[in-house]
């Protein structure tokens, strides 16, 4: 399977940098193997059934953009550099350090340390061969507190291409039901539920169940292989607690679907999921790539927006509707003017009808 078979030609015009407003005014297109409608997300609960379960990713989204300066002494005033940071994770072995990206990585040294204003500032102790750092933050009283004030919320390449992140971003990046920090991504299908879509939901009987995918910086990356089965997912933790694998059990049990915003909640979900769609509890990383010729055993749909070529989330809703669907879709999108990537428009994807 080639990479050339995810590509297509998407207007730049379409690349949506704000979301719509309010979010649940955001156009969608729903999709079935016989039939594509325009419709809207507050149009959701028409599309679904009573007893039918929405399966929401909890993450909440870090600030973890940060700009500072590098300070090494020198004569000649030439010893500030503008350092960018993006926050991956914690160290879970070691309180106050972070793996990150630095750009440029070449201009700072281990031991060397990143001013990010008088009272927050990070020594970099290590590197590894992909890029990545290992910065140690100063004790600070509140690490949170402190990243709120300074950081920005890590917008995708894509936005951030053409706009920096605002003040808006920390409302508009992040999913009104969010509780677990982690993320250095949303899950961004969950953009378009506010209040008016969350009742109209409520009154037509669908369920809800809440798991965590802590989103990766990996989830930016292209693809570089041309054999897309040599491709190496970036591993992410995620939790599906046992009483929530007990709802959607039991959904399946009563016959009802079970329908993930967005693909990190399906990869979550097909992580779990066993050969008799029963989904089991799951605490710990995954690096699941789905691709054409998975088998799906516990997502019936997917609400998702719409994805960059060549990515592996093109990859997994074609997996999802089949290759040659996803490209009438698709087309049907871009002829209808609909707004891709993370602040853009949604699709609910329902294979089975």
């Amino acid at each position: 399977m080639r990479l050339s078979e995810f590509d297509f030609d998407l207007p730049e015009e379409l690349i949506a940098t704000r979301p719509a407003r309010p979010r649940s005014s955001a156009r969608m297109l729903v999709a079935t193997p016989g039939s594509i409608t325009d419709s809207t997300a507050i149009a959701l609960p028409e599309f679904l059934r009573p007893g039918d379960r929405l399966v929401l990713n909890d993450t909440k989204v870090l600030p973890a953009r940060l700009t500072g300066l590098r300070h090494r002494p020198s004569k000649d005033g030439a010893g500030q550099a503008k350092i960018e940071v993006t926050l991956l994770s914690p160290c879970g072995d070691t309180n106050g350090d972070w793996t990150a990206l630095l750009k440029p990585l070449r201009k700072i040294r281990d031991g060397e340390r990143i001013i990010f204003d008088d009272g927050f500032s990070a020594e970099m102790i290590g590197r590894d061969g992909e890029g990545q750092a290992r910065l140690r933050f100063a004790a600070t009283p509140d690490f949170d507190t402190a990243l709120a004030r300074v950081g920005a919320m890590p917008l995708p390449p894509y936005i951030a291409s053409r706009r920096p992140s605002d003040a808006q971003d920390h409302k508009d990046y992040q999913t009104i039901w969010a509780r677990h920090k982690g993320s250095v991504a949303a899950p961004t299908a969950s953009l378009h539920f506010d209040d008016a879509l969350m009742a109209a939901l409520n009154a037509r009987e669908i369920g809800f169940t809440h798991v965590t995918l802590h989103v990766g910086a990996g989830t930016f990356l292209p693809v570089k292989t041309d054999d897309v089965s040599e491709h190496k997912m970036h591993s992410e933790w995620g939790e599906i607690t046992e009483a929530a694998a007990a709802e959607m059990n039991a959904t399946h049990a009563a016959g009802g679907r079970l329908i993930p915003v967005g693909t990190t909640a399906l990869r979550l979900m097909e992580s779990a999921a066993q050969s008799d769609r029963r989904i089991a509890p799951w605490t710990g990383p995954t690096d699941i790539f789905i691709r054409p010729g998975h088998v799906f055993n516990g997502a019936d749909g997917l609400m998702t927006n719409f994805h960059l070529p060549k990515s592996t989330l093109v990859m997994l809703v074609s997996a999802l509707m089949g290759q040659a669907r996803i490209r009438e879709i698709y087309a049907h999108a871009i002829a209808e003017k609909y707004r891709f990537f993370s602040y853009g428009d949604a699709s609910l994807l329902l294979p089975n009808g």
